[in-house]
């Protein structure tokens, strides 16, 4: 059996060296390779010779990049000695992700020492029960998600900083309860360097607490209470959903499968909205408001269903688009580099690529597209591996080629054939369209909204003038509509 490398994981505690216990202290002393996550600690002296990360800090763009940094620095440490130590603040057990994240590494074999934590004088300090009191330990990083639809009472860590104060403040917007009260006056305790001589523990209020406290990496704060609660909005949506599910005779009766004409008809109109939106006119946002409100209230209902079948849930559905969009963003939550579009599609596609464990290009495009999508995605597909023309003009024949075939098969009145070959004609026009950078189900839906428009133009002139579409011959209504198109109207 491979022995794998080890990472000795030991807490540092909360505050002064009276608080780590003897068997850190004896790991520490018995290690011959150690590492601080951070040297801004009190008891940060007790580790000798340490190399810490802090210049990560400074470094990095996002605090997932950090703990990125770290691991693999640990990883290969360990795997160079045999055996290094890690040394963090409090206890490895709480809050600590760069600890989660080796002790999901299956390179190394995590050793794990208890230690107290800052939970332990955080609760004396505010004379609490967790238990009891139900308390809900919130990192600060993550409050505008963890916290979603939670009133409290809440112990918010890792607020290092004035500026997590303020995100933390501001997740909640100027939102107000049923009676019309905000969070602004909710009590708030503001700890900091619990354990030691410094310690400070402020009283003060929601509103005020970026402004009255100097926060530093010691700092959290206590709510017990909050009048509005985070993404009140959405909870309440969500609770909407699940009521009308169980309560309404229509939406007890749908599935998945009878939503999807509901899916698609919403999924349209949010595309209607945004064609009519303008950007000069704030106006136009209702409709589009309205529509996308629709789109979600779908996306619910079928996450709701499967809630109901024990299968996932809303929560599923989130936190898997909200991960996979950090893994295919590396260069935004990683160390990869993209300097333009074109990189960034094609670290998109490699990813995606790699996770699905694809055999061919063709894999993952929705059967379901409507078919210039559907054309337009597989030709764009089969481009990213070399097999297309090198520009328009190496496409454009093959239209007036399918025309030629089109009236051959038309002539010989094999009618499968014609239907056969006005499908390589399309095609060979979305070819076309896609060496221009146009979107063919873009262009012809403005096609097909122009013929609309003008047409509806010469329906008006015919109503003005007495004459009955229906009963006029085609040079009638050629005339009418070459009058529209001359006067410049429904353009």
């Amino acid at each position: 059996m491979t022995v794998r490398p080890t990472v000795v994981v030991v807490g540092l505690g909360p505050g002064g060296p009276e608080f780590v216990t003897e068997q850190t202290r004896a790991a520490i002393a018995q290690a011959r390779h150690r590492f601080l996550r951070t040297a801004i600690h009190p008891s940060a002296g007790l580790v000798p010779d340490a190399v810490t990360f802090d210049h990560l800090y400074e470094s990095a763009d996002t605090f997932d990049s950090v703990y990125l940094q770290i691991t693999e620095a640990l990883v290969g440490a360990a795997t160079e000695h045999g055996e290094v130590l890690y040394a963090v603040p409090g206890s490895p057990l709480v809050l600590e992700r760069s600890v989660r994240q080796l002790r999901d590494d299956p390179r190394v074999h995590c050793i794990l020492l208890p230690a107290i934590s800052f939970l332990d004088l955080a609760y004396s300090a505010l004379g609490i029960d967790p238990v009891e009191s139900a308390l809900q330990l919130i990192d600060g990083h993550d409050f505008a998600t963890a916290a979603a639809g939670v009133t409290g009472p809440l112990l918010i860590a890792h607020c290092h900083a004035n500026w997590v104060l303020s995100d933390i403040k501001l997740a909640i917007d100027d939102a107000a309860d049923s009676a019309g009260t905000t969070n602004d006056t909710v009590a708030v305790t503001v700890l900091q360097r619990l354990g030691t001589p410094d310690e400070l523990i402020t009283h003060t209020t929601w509103a005020e607490m970026d402004h009255v406290v100097d926060a530093d990496h010691l700092t959290s704060i206590y709510v017990p209470r909050l009048n509005v609660a985070v993404a009140q909005h959405y909870a309440r949506f969500h609770a909407l959903t699940r009521t009308l599910r169980e309560q309404c005779p229509w939406d007890i009766e749908q599935t998945h499968a009878s939503l999807i004409p509901h899916l698609l008809e919403e999924t349209y109109e949010v595309v209607d909205a945004l064609q009519e939106l303008d950007p000069d006119d704030p106006g136009t946002d209702e409709a589009l408001i309205e529509e996308l409100g629709d789109l979600l209230y779908q996306i619910e209902f079928h996450a709701t269903i499967a809630e109901q079948q024990g299968r996932f849930t809303i929560a599923d559905v989130t936190q898997g688009i909200h991960d996979k969009l950090i893994r295919r963003h590396p260069h935004v939550f990683g160390d990869v580099r993209a300097e333009s579009t074109d990189q960034v599609l094609s670290n998109w596609e490699a990813i995606k690529h790699a996770e699905k464990g694809r055999t061919s290009i063709f894999d993952g495009i929705p059967n379901s597209l409507p078919s210039l999508s559907y054309a337009y995605k597989a030709q764009k597909k089969a481009s990213g591996v070399g097999f297309d023309w090198p520009d328009v003009h190496g496409a454009l024949p093959k239209i007036a080629e399918e025309t030629a075939e089109v009236l051959h098969a038309h002539a010989s009145g094999d009618q499968a054939a014609t239907a056969e070959e006005i499908g390589d004609l399309l095609f060979a026009v979305v070819n076309v369209a896609r060496h221009l950078r146009v979107d063919p189900e873009v262009a012809l839906r403005n096609a097909v909204g122009k013929f609309r428009t003008r047409f509806e133009g010469v329906e008006q002139l015919a109503a003005e003038r007495g004459i009955v579409l229906a009963a006029s011959d085609l040079a009638v209504l050629d005339q009418l509509w070459d009058e529209v198109k001359a006067r410049g109207l429904n353009q």
